[in-house]
């Protein structure tokens, strides 16, 4: 065996360009499959975060009449006394946070410009709001007594051109479903980097929430994050109700799921594609080879060599081919990787519905994905080489003596 790769060795240095420029092309292929792979799970992974410490939480408590196709008031479809549901979640071990909120429709309007919103009623003091609070750009977080202030996310305060201070009038729907007006300043501006969510969401307090929309001690949902995800579907089995519904952040978002597997499909195809080209360039390299080497092979069979043996000759080729070319793209693709682990992509408002994807899409590659891609890289050139590793093997010495002779 190690005689026979030093024969492929010495083979391939007979033409250097071409046997570098296959193992380039092995590695190439192979860079841009860590970058596709990378790319698509820092994408999935991190629309998925997003949507668990921005809205869905690890788990959500809601009421027995909860409906994910409408947004209610009445309070027959809200959680009564909100904070002692939150005080008695947060006695369980697993329990991080566990924080009251209140959703509602409005529509915020500032001279004749205006625009639809979601408010978010909130307990300021929680931890479930830091990512909002390491997000402001402007101004103050709001505070639990303040009833005129709310915060605005940057999108949203760019498009209707404002700032910290100015007065906006706000309508909301009520419970009893009448719409109470009231004006409110911005106290502040952040950003989640999430432009579908920095668009349409305004955060006020809890109370004043409760206040304006007539929904007295009620919220929407109880907030929970866990100390760990995984941790979700036993928590929330320990805490079924029949007052309450319990939703993991698996049944929450299904649609990412969904979406998931649908990227997947088509990154299928993507790699399929850039391995077949990396096969053709592996098997046009080695035919050629048979080829130029027809008197070669044919002496080496004329002397007694098996096909097998022959045949063996140029899979080491390919075998060594293939490791140079997977180093290759472990460096090349190691460097585009960490490149866009550290800037990421720019893609601004993906606008997918129900996906809260950051502007910037940060690539994510597991040892799990290179190894994998590595193996698949190396088993699909050793295929390519199959068909000039049999035709080699299958020349009559006779007639490859009399072909190279021609």
């Amino acid at each position: 065996m190690t005689q026979a790769f030093k024969l492929a060795y010495r083979n391939l240095g007979r033409n250097k360009s071409r046997s570098l420029l296959s193992a380039l092309a092995v590695g190439i292929g192979m860079a841009l499959l860590l970058l596709m792979v990378s790319v698509l799970e820092g994408e999935m992974s991190g629309a998925l975060q997003n949507t668990i410490r921005l809205q869905s939480g690890h788990l959500q408590i809601r009421p027995a009449s909860y409906d994910e196709n409408k947004i209610s008031l009445k309070w027959e479809d809200l959680i009564a006394d909100p904070q002692r549901v939150a005080d008695q979640l947060k006695t369980l071990p697993q329990v991080t946070v566990a924080t009251p909120r209140l959703i509602a429709s409005g529509i915020l309007t500032v001279s004749d410009e205006s625009k639809g919103v979601q408010i978010l009623g909130i307990d300021p003091d929680s931890a479930a709001n830091a990512p909002f609070r390491e997000g402001m750009l402007a101004g103050e977080f709001i505070q639990a007594d303040d009833h005129e202030g709310i915060l605005v996310g940057n999108i949203l305060a760019e498009k209707l051109d404002l700032d910290v201070n100015d007065k906006v009038n706000l309508l909301v729907t009520t419970a009893d479903g009448d719409v109470n007006e009231q004006l409110f300043t911005i106290r502040g501006k952040f950003t989640t980097r999430t432009p579908g969510y920095d668009e349409s969401t305004i955060f006020m307090p809890l109370s004043k929430a409760q206040a304006i929309t007539g929904t007295n001690n009620h919220a929407s949902i109880i907030f929970v994050m866990l100390q760990d995800q995984s941790q979700a579907e036993d928590v929330a089995a320990a805490i079924q109700s029949n007052d309450y519904k319990v939703l993991t952040w698996r049944e929450q978002n299904v649609f990412i799921t969904q979406f998931e597997d649908y990227a997947n499909a088509f990154f299928v195809v993507l790699y399929l594609i850039v391995l077949g080209i990396t096969a053709t360039v592996v098997t046009n390299t080695l035919v050629m080879a048979v080829f130029e080497r027809t008197r070669e092979i044919g002496i080496l069979a004329a002397i007694g060599m098996k096909g097998r043996g022959i045949m063996a000759q140029f899979l080491a080729e390919a075998a060594l081919i293939a490791t140079g070319g997977v180093i290759a793209g472990l460096i090349i693709g190691g460097a585009a990787v960490a490149y866009f682990t550290i800037y990421g992509i720019y893609i601004g408002d993906y606008g997918v519905t129900g996906v809260l994807f950051e502007d910037r899409i940060y690539a994510h590659l597991t040892l799990e994905n290179t190894i994998t891609l590595a193996i698949v890289t190396y088993v699909i050139t050793l295929i390519a080489s199959l068909y000039p590793a049999t035709l080699a093997a299958r020349l009559e010495p006779v007639e490859a003596l009399h072909g190279a002779g021609e």
